[in-house]
């Protein structure tokens, strides 16, 4: 039996997994592969002690530091498929099928991309529809493509367009949320049109995508937007469906955590990063939720 399993390996699971190895608990971390959703970012401004880092080099750079230490056992590329109580802890069950018992658990799986559910979504996935703009930019070179979603994630994804793409229309519900810098930059940029207070009602084409149709709020109108591309960047749902009878969730469907602690509403559970009910999704927080949750663990089983 583990003393902890870590299950995932984006930020706040690495970071857990090194405090968890230097202090010498006896810990696995399980994870489909590192990185979590920082992978995608073209460009991380804001990390500490680094001005400019691509999420790629970014999920290397903490994959390497913990691989560094030798005193935590580590199965990547498996999925968790089951947690529940047992005797004496948790049983986890990984999509091999093996199963592993542990004396706590920190959940660190994040979140996913939350979908627009209109009319042609599903049918085009992938054929038009994206969620990916680091990966699937290129593919809009000379090409017009729209982004939806006003936030830093919508922002992000019209910076990693504008080098391919012939046209970026930027739509958003409301006025837009990102941070004041991407604003100036987007709309210092001619290929950008924004339309705001508008929700989308239909994607459309034939194989491809061919377009989209929008509701302006105010007037209730229609209209049409002729696109090559749709990128959806409205924001991530907590992947919490593993644990959702086992912990206290928030109206979110958050974890809801002790933040002096990150232990949940279960003895022998925690959680951190973005999976958690914590105010703000960031990488460096998320690093930070790692570590509280470790040293807290540990401060536990020395308790025991």
């Amino acid at each position: 039996m583990y003393d902890l399993i870590i299950l995932g390996g984006g930020p706040a699971g690495i970071s857990a997994g090194i405090y968890a190895s230097r202090k010498k608990i006896n810990a696995l971390l399980i994870t489909k592969d590192f990185g979590g959703q920082s992978v995608v970012a073209a460009k991380i401004e804001n990390f500490i002690g680094s001005k400019e880092i691509s999420g790629i080099e970014l999920a290397k750079t903490l994959e390497e530091h913990l691989r560094a230490q030798n005193s935590i056992e580590i199965k990547e590329g498996v999925s968790v498929i089951a947690v529940k109580k047992a005797d004496s802890g948790y049983e986890v069950e990984d999509s091999n099928g093996s199963k592993y018992l542990s004396k706590n658990l920190l959940i660190t799986i994040g979140s996913s991309y939350k979908k627009l559910s209109v009319i042609g979504e599903k049918e085009f996935a992938g054929k038009g529809v994206f969620y990916c703009s680091i990966c699937d930019a290129p593919l809009m070179k000379g090409k017009p493509a729209v982004v939806i979603g006003g936030g830093n994630s919508g922002l992000d994804a019209v910076m990693d367009l504008l080098p391919y793409a012939s046209d970026v229309y930027l739509l958003n519900r409301s006025e837009l949320k990102g941070d004041a810098v991407l604003q100036e930059k987007i709309k210092a940029d001619p290929k950008v049109k924004i339309i705001t207070n508008v929700g989308i009602e239909e994607i459309f084409g034939d194989m491809l995508v061919s377009g989209l149709k929008y509701k302006e709020l105010n007037s209730g109108e229609i209209k049409t937007l002729d696109v090559s591309g749709i990128f959806v960047e409205i924001g991530y749902s907590p992947n919490t469906e593993l644990v959702k009878d086992l912990v206290n969730l928030s109206e979110r469907g958050e974890i809801i955590v002790d933040h002096k602690t990150m232990q949940t509403s279960a003895p022998g559970i925690w959680a951190a990063g973005d999976i958690t009910d914590g105010l703000y999704n960031q990488i460096n927080t998320s690093i930070g939720d790692g570590i509280k949750a470790v040293l807290n663990i540990y401060n536990s089983l020395k308790n025991q």
